[in-house]
């Protein structure tokens, strides 16, 4: 039992932490655990028709969401929680890719992983993908960014896009400089 207050208290600070972030931004927004009608809802915004990008899952009612969603695969960048034990039961392939939120520079291999998952996903066509972070605001958005520049989207024009579809959306300079620096290593790769 001591495990879950544990666990319910880094969900808190995590979820505390997400809302100041957003309200230090400038920018409001709702999160899972205030929906307002007593209710708790998911955390999700789609990108595209079968990409969608948002924050942390962390219970089963919010992974039985994901799934009637129609998501089919999970790149959960966040280190505080492995989503793969509650996708499990649910069907739903899950890449754990977890990644600090420091603002420190990001290997390509860290993108390399989510990359190769989420375009061997989309295969399928009835494939949906799910990326997120604790927030959705810096990590997760970063992955999507590399996602979809591997698929050919411009980058300024996929920044505008995931920016759009979800405001709270930070890319930090950092974040941005290493899915420039993964890209860069995918043409040379290719060459």
């Amino acid at each position: 039992m001591n495990w879950h207050r544990g666990f319910e208290r880094r969900l808190r600070r995590a979820l505390q932490q997400a809302k100041a972030l957003a309200t230090n931004l400038g920018r409001s927004v709702k999160f899972a655990d205030d929906a307002g009608d007593g209710s708790s809802r998911m955390d999700l915004t789609w990108i595209t028709g079968r990409l969608a990008l948002g924050g942390g899952i962390w219970t089963a009612e919010h992974m039985s969401e994901i799934a009637r969603a129609g998501i089919t695969h999970i790149i959960d960048m966040q280190i505080e929680f492995d989503d793969t034990p509650l996708a499990e039961p649910l069907g739903i392939d899950v890449l754990w890719n977890p990644t600090d939120d420091d603002f420190q520079p990001k290997e390509p291999e860290l993108f390399q992983r989510g990359v190769e998952f989420a375009l061997q996903a989309l295969e399928r066509e009835d494939a949906k993908v799910f990326i997120h972070c604790a927030a959705g605001v810096h990590r997760a958005a970063m992955m999507t960014l590399a996602l979809l520049c591997s698929q050919g989207w411009e980058l300024e024009d996929a920044m505008q896009t995931i920016s759009s579809r979800r405001p709270v959306v930070d890319f930090a300079e950092v974040y941005v400089n290493s899915v420039e620096k993964f890209l860069q290593q995918q043409v040379k790769t290719a060459n």
